[in-house]
């Protein structure tokens, strides 16, 4: 990867990325550039805006783009749902679909749901399922974390 470092004596710092092709390489650099404080960038409305892990509700990938959903804003990130997991993993985010990750520590209610399914509300009031295929796993995790109280 080739990189430009430019010093500049007025205005304000900025960082550019360009890539041909997004991979494992683009994934750890932006990774850097997000995680020293605890932070993300994502696009809303046309402007980049920052947020912060913890006030992320649910992220889901849609036609192979990923988005983050807050309290009040949905915002396009530049990672794959995989990806975006693997920098979540010190916030307390579960996988529950083949297409989205929750945060855990933004559920208010549970509720089952037939054929082995959860349904999470979310402190949004919006309603998130958990499917089959995760729910047995998302089980442990919380007797886990009720154990360990």
């Amino acid at each position: 990867m080739k990189y430009t470092v430019e010093q500049i004596l007025q205005g304000e710092n900025e960082l550019i990325l360009r890539y041909s092709r997004h991979n494992g390489e683009v994934d750890e650099v932006l990774r850097f550039m997000n995680d020293p404080r605890g932070k993300l960038t994502g696009l809303s409305g046309g402007a980049r805006k920052v947020i912060d892990r913890s006030s992320i509700l649910y992220a889901e990938s849609v036609d192979r783009k990923t988005f983050v959903y807050t309290e009040d804003d949905v915002l396009r990130v530049e990672f794959t749902l995989s990806g975006l997991e693997e920098i979540l993993s010190t916030v307390n985010f579960f996988r529950c679909s083949k297409s989205m990750i929750i945060n855990i520590d933004r559920i208010s209610e549970l509720k089952s749901l037939a054929s082995n399914r959860i349904e999470a509300v979310m402190t949004s009031g919006e309603k998130i399922i958990i499917s089959r295929t995760y729910a047995s796993e998302f089980r442990k995790i919380l007797k886990g974390v009720s154990g360990d109280e």
